[in-house]
């Protein structure tokens, strides 16, 4: 229990630094300093250190049955629904890159379901988007011309006696 009570670290300095700071900040009653003062310390004491290895992962749908046709479903939670970007922000503050290493899953897998992202492709081919909308609608002629987009440029002379 004293040894406890009684910190034998390296680093009185910064967990003194660290605590005036959080307690200018916020409202700290006295009871709380002192369980304040040994979080700081223990977490200073395993920065640098490993960290234990998290139990595997169980998912809540098998991992062949969270893509199908018009929905993909979360494997943290079970969640179903067309996109599963915004949900694993919003629910699980994960990115679709780190949910994709978190359970192991290839790059190329589904996020979106498909018949949805087929939709919203033929959509996308529908409205013309993807295809060069500016060049095409100039037609051959602004091709020939070779216009460009911007202020145009003088001619060389004019350069040339400036």
């Amino acid at each position: 229990m004293a040894a406890d009570a009684k910190y034998q670290g390296g680093h009185p300095q910064l967990v003194t630094k660290i605590i005036a700071s959080y307690v200018r900040h916020h409202n700290v009653s006295p009871e709380q300093i002192p369980d304040l003062i040994n979080l700081v310390h223990r977490s200073i004491d395993t920065l640098g250190k490993a960290t234990e290895p998290q139990a595997a992962l169980i998912p809540a749908v098998p991992i062949r049955r969270s893509v199908q046709r018009d929905a993909v479903v979360c494997l943290e939670c079970g969640w179903k629904g067309k996109m599963l970007r915004r949900h694993l922000s919003t629910r699980h503050g994960l990115s679709g890159e780190r949910y994709l290493r978190r359970w192991n899953l290839p790059s190329d897998h589904p996020l979106t379901a498909p018949m949805y992202s087929e939709q919203r492709s033929s959509l996308a081919k529908q409205l013309g988007l993807g295809r060069g909308g500016r060049r095409s609608a100039a037609g051959p002629a602004g091709a020939a011309t070779g216009s460009r987009r911007g202020r145009p440029r003088g001619s060389r002379a004019a350069r040339a006696s400036a």
